[in-house]
């Protein structure tokens, strides 16, 4: 078992909800963004949009793994900071393009 925690954009919300279910069931514990019911980052305050992004950090912090969900390739400039300071921690990174699903 791994804990992992999902990065990537909130246009892939429907692939994240696939990606944690199937990470679940293979035995893993899966973090996800928890700000995933709205429709964009941009329908939250400046404030709670920090807030969104110190406590992503700590999820990546007591992971083991992250997965970047990066449909077509995309990755975000908030992604690409997740995925720098995963790298710095020396977390194992997962892209959801390879991932054979």
């Amino acid at each position: 078992m791994k804990i992992i925690t999902l990065c990537g954009s909130y246009k892939f919300k429907d692939e994240m909800a696939e990606v944690a279910e199937i990470m679940t069931l293979a035995g893993n514990c899966v973090l996800t963004p928890n700000e995933l019911t709205r429709d964009s980052k941009d329908d939250y305050s400046e404030a709670e949009a920090r807030m969104i992004d110190m406590m992503h950090k700590e999820k990546i912090k007591i992971s083991d793994a992250i997965i970047v969900v990066n449909v077509g390739g995309y990755i975000g400039k908030s992604t690409q900071s997740e995925i720098e300071f995963a790298e710095k921690l020396g977390k194992e990174i997962l892209y959801y393009t390879d991932l054979k699903l």
